[in-house]
Parts: C-alpha cells; structure tokens; sequence
C-alpha cells in the first residue's frame, strides 16, 4: 500500500493498545509519505475550553467548546483543523489538505475565515510518526486503518467516536466496537 493512500484515512487504536492518548484512539491521518505521518487524535476532548488558550475562536469551534488532545508531539502548539464546504477556493487563512478538510492559520483573526467554514476543531499537539515507524505499527497490528467520514472529526459525541467507527465497518471488525473496556470483566 502506497503511504500516500493513508492521507486521509482513520488509524483506529486496536484494544490491545494502551495509554493515555492512544487507548482507544480514532486518528485521522493529515499526511503520509516516505518521511513519515502526521495525523491527529480526534476522540480526546479536554477540559479547558477554546479561550483560555487562543481568545475568539471558541465561538468559531464546532461542539464541544473545548481543547482536544492531538496527540503527543509538540502538546504546547495549537492546530486547526476545518471542513470548508463546496469545492470553492481556499479562504485565506486556509490551508486544504484532502477533500473539504484543511487547516487554518490560527494568526489569522477569527472573523476574517469564521463564515468560510463548516466545522472547526482545535487540537493541542499532534500524533507523528517517522520513517517506517507506522508501516511497523500496523504490521504489529496497533492499528485498524479504515475510511474517514467529514463528520468523524467534528463530532458533537467524540467519547463514542471509537464505537461509531467500528460499527459502521461492513466485515467483521465491526464486532470489535463491542470489545469491552476490561475484558477481565468479560
């Protein structure tokens, strides 16, 4: 499979992998290629809301109003990431990556893109991979690669977002949706 092909798509976390940002983790991958992967954890809301970090674009970020958790890398930087409808033009401030999602340039005052856009979310830190380390990652079997949906990354219900994702699918990695949370408890 071409690491390109990735760009786009969804990493799901298997049940077997643990910890605090991947556990049940739904990734949507932002870029793919030989030098490695880039992408963010979109199921890991925290508590602090969009203001208290960048004043002005919680009234812009689709609900819940608050910070996710993008990942572990570079957790002091903010991201974020847009659906701009249509195939119009790229709104200045706006940066497509794939289809209508894109990222926005946070510098940029929040009125200025805010009516050009149909969904925003704000990520602190991001989940990288280097050369290679993913390819490996998935051959160990960390990760369930699978379509994305526009809507998987602004969800109103990001805490079911790994359940959705699972059931939607049309073979039998549906069934894993229902993997409970403390298989000791099975």
């Amino acid at each position: 499979m071409s690491p390109s092909f990735r760009t786009g798509r969804l990493l799901v976390a298997t049940p077997s992998v643990e910890g605090d940002v991947f556990r049940r983790s739904v990734i949507l991958m932002l870029h793919h290629s030989d030098d490695g992967a880039q992408g963010v954890v979109l199921n890991k809301p925290l508590t602090a809301p969009v203001d208290s970090v960048l004043p002005g674009w919680q009234r812009v970020v689709t609900a819940p109003p608050v910070l996710f958790q993008g990942g572990p890398v570079s957790t002091s930087s903010a991201l974020g990431l847009v659906t701009v409808p249509g195939d119009q033009a790229e709104p200045l401030g706006v940066q497509r990556l794939f289809g209508s999602i894109g990222l926005v340039d946070l510098d940029v005052p929040a009125p200025v893109v805010e009516a050009e856009l149909a969904g925003m979310r704000i990520f602190a830190g991001y989940a990288g991979w280097s050369d290679g380390q993913l390819e490996m990652e998935i051959r160990r079997g960390d990760w369930y690669v699978v379509d994305s949906e526009v809507h998987d990354a602004f969800t109103s219900d990001p805490d079911s977002l790994w359940r959705a994702v699972l059931r939607r699918q049309r073979d039998s990695l549906a069934f894993v949706a229902s993997f409970p949370d403390d298989p000791a408890m099975n």
